[in-house]
């Protein structure tokens, strides 16, 4: 059966709809979706450009979604990765089905990309460095809270969070120092995921008609070593919206 006929204006054929994407999808989704984040960076479109959404499997197959921070893309391995508390409804979720998926979005941008794959967790070493980087306030946080666990009210997460601060040689009552200084390891229970891409979709709004663009990408993927995989080749398809 023929294809219908484009729709005609009196001027003549409908004009022929942009190419959001590259007009020839690249062999893999890397490279792009890294200068998407690039630019969402430099650009500062919106407070947390590297936010993303992780959406896990839980008990009987149900799942669940919260908003989490991208800490590192890696282009050469098609990872991405994450940092939390392993004793969290995600961590454990992520023990028990360490398979995942995650979506940024950049709405002043348009676009969006979609990421699935196997879940492991980071070197004990890489947490450490991550953990050292962050705030003390912060690093004293995540001593002092059970996340995810019941809590009575807000005064008893403060007086957790006081104790924790005696705990490691600061008054909790004085005004904040730097407290550069200040040693705080990381806990047992905080530290990075990796998710590995299987597959990766890159979405890119169309400015009217909703003809939006999509590419999605797969491959195989390999256990490579502890706690890693090694990918083969991507196949490349241009989805309709």
């Amino acid at each position: 059966m023929p294809p219908e006929p484009l729709p005609t204006t009196p001027q003549g054929p409908a004009p022929v709809l942009p190419s959001l994407l590259p007009d020839e999808l690249p062999a893999e989704p890397f490279t792009l979706f890294a200068a998407w984040f690039d630019e969402a960076r430099r650009r500062r479109v919106q407070p947390n450009p590297n936010a993303m959404v992780l959406a896990t499997v839980g008990t009987g197959g149900r799942p669940s979604a919260r908003v989490v921070l991208c800490k590192a893309l890696e282009p050469e391995a098609g990872s991405v990765l994450f940092f939390t508390n392993y004793a969290s409804r995600k961590g454990t979720e992520l023990a028990s089905a360490p398979e995942a998926a995650l979506c940024f979005h950049w709405d002043a941008l348009d676009r969006q990309v979609r990421l699935e794959g196997p879940v492991t967790p980071a070197s004990p070493a890489e947490s450490d460095a991550y953990f050292a980087s962050r705030p003390w306030l912060s690093r004293a946080s995540a001593w002092a809270s059970h996340q995810s666990q019941p809590v009575g009210s807000r005064q008893e997460l403060a007086d957790a969070l006081a104790r924790t601060l005696r705990r490691f040689g600061i008054d909790p009552d004085l005004p904040p120092p730097p407290h550069a200084d200040v040693e705080i390891p990381r806990p047992p229970h905080w530290g990075g995921y990796r998710l590995w891409a299987r597959a990766v979709e890159l979405w890119a709004g169309a400015p009217a008609g909703r003809l939006h663009d999509r590419g999605a990408w797969a491959r195989e993927l390999r256990a490579a070593g502890p706690g890693g995989f090694s990918g083969g080749a991507w196949s490349v398809t241009r989805l309709q919206p």
